[in-house]
């Protein structure tokens, strides 16, 4: 079994998905956000199971420095801003699959597993 993984190193979720991966024996491929940008039509991939506010990271300190708690943005200028900073979002964004997963949770990882 393999998963794909995009996140930071210094995001805390994905930290813990490494760690619950790896505990597992699966083996990851790890996308690091900061050194190559997710595509949009992988971003596209997650909005359109998630949808987009749901996967921002509204708590996180970007988020709040970007202004967005109160700017009102079109979807499409949201999308191109979270490609460009993507500690926007509520990382890890895992796929196994055609299943998904977005942020630090467990039970959706330990379902990406059990699907397998």
């Amino acid at each position: 079994m393999e998963v794909q993984m995009f996140g930071t190193k210094k995001s805390k979720g994905t930290r813990a998905a490494e760690r619950f991966f790896k505990e597992r024996g699966v083996k990851i491929h790890f996308v690091d956000l900061t050194q190559r940008p997710m595509s949009k039509g992988e971003l596209a991939r997650f909005v359109q199971k998630f949808g987009l506010t749901a996967l921002l990271d509204m708590e996180g300190k970007a988020y709040k420095d970007a202004g967005l708690e109160y700017l009102r943005v079109t979807e499409e200028s949201l999308l191109a801003k979270v490609l460009a900073q993507p500690e926007l979002l509520r990382l890890p964004l895992v796929r196994a699959g055609q299943k998904l997963a977005a942020g630090e949770d467990s039970a959706a990882w330990k379902a990406l597993l059990a699907d397998s």
